[in-house]
């Protein structure tokens, strides 16, 4: 079952799509980057697939995209948006995952410990702006303090596995995919293989974080 719902928040009216599990035991909240929106091809296949699997999953719009805005504002705005909405992600009553794609999954490293999140789930994350690798970001996805996962393309020009530095996260690469987890033609996994890669490690992530619910 899918439902919309509208969250006043102090940067303005965000808007969450909810996908209910099947008898759930987590709700993952996945915020969108900053090019774009819900429909990325990441977050619309696990809204797909993972309410199956006893995940609820709600995907976030922030308010400067509700409100038909073609730029994201500053970080420190991002994050206010999404700690206003996060009494309307933990409503019904089960840990939540907090994640999201790109500057959505910085949003989720800076602010997962503080709103109570069980874990952290960053998709494309902005290791450093594209040829900048001396711009590192890598301070806020090593400070979580929680459970983390970060699903990287292995072409991804803001920061391609190998250049994630060691830390206490699991790492799970998508072999050719782009920074929205595109593939060339000519690369050896089709774009289906490459998306269902994505999901059986997210899934499989979430199973092992609450085996006693069976996710």
């Amino acid at each position: 079952m899918t439902q919309i719902e509208t969250v006043p928040t102090d940067a303005g009216e965000a808007r969450v799509t909810w996908y209910e599990g099947t008898e759930p035991c987590a709700v993952l909240a996945l915020g969108h980057g900053a090019g774009g929106g819900i429909e990325a091809r990441d977050l619309r296949a696990l809204a797909a697939a993972l309410p199956a699997r006893g995940v609820t999953v709600a995907l976030v719009e922030q308010p400067w995209r509700v409100a038909g805005k073609k730029v994201a504002p500053a970080p420190k705005t991002l994050d206010t948006g999404w700690r206003g909405l996060w009494p309307a992600l933990a409503r019904p009553g089960l840990p939540v995952v907090a994640g999201g794609r790109s500057a959505g999954a910085r949003v989720a490293c800076r602010t997962g410990r503080d709103l109570g999140a069980h874990a952290v789930l960053a998709l494309s994350f902005p290791l450093h702006p594209p040829g900048r690798p001396e711009r590192s970001r890598a301070d806020e996805l090593l400070g979580t303090g929680l459970p983390t996962l970060v699903v990287q393309g292995g072409n991804d020009p803001f920061g391609r596995p190998g250049e994630f530095p060691d830390g206490p996260y699991d790492l799970v690469e998508i072999p050719f995919g782009d920074h929205g987890f595109a593939l060339p033609e000519r690369a050896p996994l089709g774009q289906e293989e490459a998306v269902e890669r994505l999901v059986e490690g997210v899934a499989g992530w979430i199973s092992g974080l609450f085996p006693e619910r069976e996710c």
